[in-house]
């Protein structure tokens, strides 16, 4: 079997998480939990899959920063859900950053490093507010959100390999699956 075979393999077993949208109840406990959030849901899989995917055609200070922006995003949006803080559509903008990665990746686009930072912390905001959000009663804040870090961090580098494989073949295969994940995005949004 090819490292490119395995590598879509691999990826094609990911996709077959549960439905996204309000999946709160991984059980009880901190890490664990944390640890699942982001694995049952296809719209945080297919983000932080994306976001790494797409980190690996950017300059080299970005695909260094990507994970920072990622973690950082979420551990702002996680802590203003434990806050207390509300922040409307929530779930839009989830479903739109799955979209808007899909976009990114389809169209090969490039971005200067403060720009997509920025971007992604920002989409990153949302993941983690609803990760804050859907902790389960009696969890550990710190432990869930290592959890959710670490589970967050494995999805975004196995994004990453998938995106520094497809980069050695045609770039019809990336847009192709950009093209998927945007689709995907937009009929969760709708």
């Amino acid at each position: 079997m090819t490292q490119l075979t395995k590598t879509l393999l691999a990826a094609g077993l990911m996709l077959t998480a549960t439905a996204a949208s309000a999946h709160p109840g991984h059980g009880e406990g901190g890490f664990a939990s944390g640890l699942m959030h982001p694995v049952l849901g296809l719209d945080h899989l297919l983000a932080m899959a994306a976001i790494g995917f797409w980190s690996m055609r950017q300059s080299k200070w970005m695909q260094r920063g990507t994970p920072l922006f990622m973690i950082g995003g979420m551990f702002v949006g996680a802590g203003l859900a434990f806050a207390g803080v509300s922040i409307p559509g929530v779930e839009t903008g989830i479903a739109l950053s799955v979209m808007l990665a899909g976009v990114l990746i389809a169209t090969l686009a490039k971005m200067p490093t403060a720009v997509g930072g920025t971007l992604v912390a920002a989409f990153m905001v949302f993941h983690g507010f609803a990760h804050g959000a859907e902790m389960p009663a009696g969890s550990h804040f710190m432990a869930y959100m290592a959890g959710f870090g670490l589970a967050t961090l494995a999805i975004a580098f196995a994004g990453r390999g998938l995106g520094a494989l497809l980069m050695k073949t045609d770039n019809r295969v990336s847009q192709a699956l950009g093209a998927a994940l945007a689709m995907t995005g937009a009929f969760l949004a709708a």
